[in-house]
């Protein structure tokens, strides 16, 4: 049985109660990030086998993951914030769990991008999730084809990159098109920037830049 277990953005407290039930349960818990892991597990003191699950390791283990799992281990898989498999590793091991009948659960939890889309008072109705954009190749082609989407856009950027994003999107999208971008969300300086991408840009500009990021994106009209 493999469950997939939602962590909190920031706060700790953001956590389902069965949640903290599967991760004591479980055999072994697997993370993105041990070191980043520990700061959860030991608040809601959690003693369970660990072990890392990350983009630079899941081809060469996916299958020594399934084959425990095959022989009976329950295992929970927890990125550093958020669902497994938003923008996170999850889909190799879930598609392979699938094909040899290992059994996958996903608990309901914490997702950077619905809080992100709910306040931005931009229209939740329709909506596409593009997670992080290319860096460089086929990013140009992919903006060109997302200036013609009508339905909200969400997208995922770091703090170092958020301004000339932004600055792109005003190239592709028009300066005056509405945007929210939301950062440190659930933390203590969450700040929720909207207004026209020009504004928004400004705004980034006169200010260092931290925490997880979320654009959210009115479509063309």
């Amino acid at each position: 049985m493999l469950y997939l277990v939602p962590t909190p953005l920031g706060n700790l407290k953001d956590i389902t109660l069965r949640s903290l039930e599967v991760l004591q349960q479980v055999d072994v818990i697997l993370c993105e990030d041990t070191r980043t892991s520990a700061r959860l597990l030991n608040h809601y003191q959690i003693q369970k086998p660990v072990s890392p699950y990350h983009q630079h390791n899941e081809h060469k283990i996916v299958q020594h993951i399934v084959d425990q799992l095959r022989a009976g281990k329950t295992m929970a898989l927890i990125t550093d914030a958020g669902t497994p498999g938003i923008s996170d590793p999850a889909f190799l091991l879930v598609r392979e769990c699938i094909k040899q009948d290992v059994k996958v659960e996903c608990l309901p939890g914490a997702t950077a991008f619905v809080p992100a889309l709910v306040n931005s008072g931009i229209p939740t109705n329709r909506f596409v999730f593009e997670g992080f954009l290319p860096i460089k190749k086929g990013r140009q082609t992919l903006l060109k084809q997302l200036a013609e989407e009508e339905r909200t856009m969400i997208i995922y950027e770091s703090p170092m990159r958020l301004v000339k994003t932004l600055e792109e999107f005003i190239t592709y999208f028009g300066a005056d098109r509405q945007c929210c971008v939301s950062r440190e969300l659930t933390k203590m300086f969450e700040e929720n920037k909207r207004g026209t991408l020009r504004e928004v840009a400004d705004h980034f500009k006169a200010k260092a830049v931290k925490g997880e990021i979320v654009i959210v994106l009115a479509g063309k009209e």
